[in-house]
């Protein structure tokens, strides 16, 4: 099968050289301020790996040809950040070919919805069949352009839900060969609600924020990061999580729980679960506070969680309390700039019941 990645990243370039070692013809796109990582892995041809998966996989193209990339792909990742999935929405609109399926992975909050409305397609436009992915199917880094360090691939826990939600079951049958673990959501706002990112990052960054500031993130962010006073932190917002989810009849996860489930974790707790998870040891912090962990997880996924709530009427005074501490270390009003939230991606207006049923 053609497969086709956009987002060169260290998320992107692991699929890329997953789907490559699983028989697949892969091109990898990323624009061109992002030149780096493309080029390496044009130049050698394709990627190198090492850790959980490892070898080194032939990419058939990687460059900054959107039309080249999609040429005959009937599978399109759309890997990154959440701030890239409109930019890669825009990027193909017009573009794409009845029956192509687009998988937006991680969904990072809403990311079927932002590529849709990037992409020119109604919420429930049917002739190109969208997904979401709760989360990234890896923990990874990129080591250098065209190399990449896996450090787990996950075995099972991460979900998949297509918008709209009838066609998940195909989907999950046409990437089984490489995802075997990848498992059916409700619909796309559980994909949304499960991925734990904004529930873990931001606290940990907040509470070790003198620590980032004054070393450049040298620690390891689970292992050193993690005691269990931030554990009580991060149980209190993931407990606000759940209670969103459970409005509208949708079963979340206790984080600790499903990663468990997933490979990363062998306790179910939100202390030494985290410190000791064979999937998070080794890990760094990030060297500076202007970073994803909160600029992505805050003003996209607690923003998006927060008004979501409001929406259907759950309270969630420690998100709330988070969004603010962000707001004011970073100096930002990430409420205010409201980056992703259900009136930005067209469903502001749905009640529970409505949202339930995307």
């Amino acid at each position: 099968m053609k497969i086709a990645v956009l987002g060169a990243g260290a998320g992107g370039t692991t699929m890329a050289f997953d789907c490559a070692a699983h028989g697949h013809e892969v091109s990898l796109f990323d624009f061109p301020q992002f030149a780096g990582n493309i080029e390496a892995i044009s130049s050698q041809g394709g990627i190198h790996s090492e850790g959980n998966i490892s070898g080194f996989s032939h990419i058939a193209y990687a460059g900054h040809d959107i039309d080249k990339t999609l040429a005959g792909a009937a599978l399109i990742y759309v890997v990154g950040p959440a701030y890239a999935t409109e930019p890669f929405g825009r990027a193909v609109a017009g573009k794409l070919q009845q029956g192509q399926t687009v998988i937006v992975s991680p969904g990072s909050c809403g990311g079927a919805l932002a590529f849709k409305r990037s992409a020119g397609l109604a919420v429930d436009d049917e002739t190109i069949r969208v997904a979401e992915t709760s989360t990234l199917h890896y923990a990874v880094r990129l080591i250098k352009p065209g190399r990449v360090n896996v450090f787990l691939k996950l075995r099972a826990g991460n979900l998949l839900a297509a918008l709209p939600g009838g066609h998940t079951a195909d989907i999950l049958q046409l990437i089984q060969d490489v995802y075997p673990g990848m498992e059916p959501a409700h619909n796309v706002i559980q994909t949304s609600l499960q991925n734990a990112n904004p529930v873990i990052h931001p606290v940990v960054s907040l509470a070790n924020a003198a620590r980032i500031e004054g070393t450049g993130g040298d620690f390891l962010f689970y292992e050193d990061g993690v005691t269990d006073s931030v554990g009580r932190l991060i149980e209190a917002v993931d407990k606000e999580r759940i209670s969103i989810g459970r409005k509208m009849g949708i079963t979340v996860l206790p984080d600790p729980e499903l990663g468990i489930r997933q490979g990363y974790m062998l306790e179910n707790n939100y202390g030494s679960g985290y410190r000791e998870a064979p999937g998070f040891l080794g890990i760094g912090a990030q060297p500076q506070l202007d970073h994803r962990y909160i600029n992505e997880d805050v003003g996209y996924g607690l923003v998006f969680m927060s008004t979501l709530a409001r929406q259907v009427g759950v309270a969630t005074p420690t998100i709330d309390a988070v969004i603010q501490m962000a707001s004011i270390l970073m100096d930002r009003d990430y409420a205010g700039e409201a980056l992703r939230t259900p009136l930005s991606l067209g469903i502001g207006e749905y009640t529970a019941a409505e949202l339930a049923t995307l």
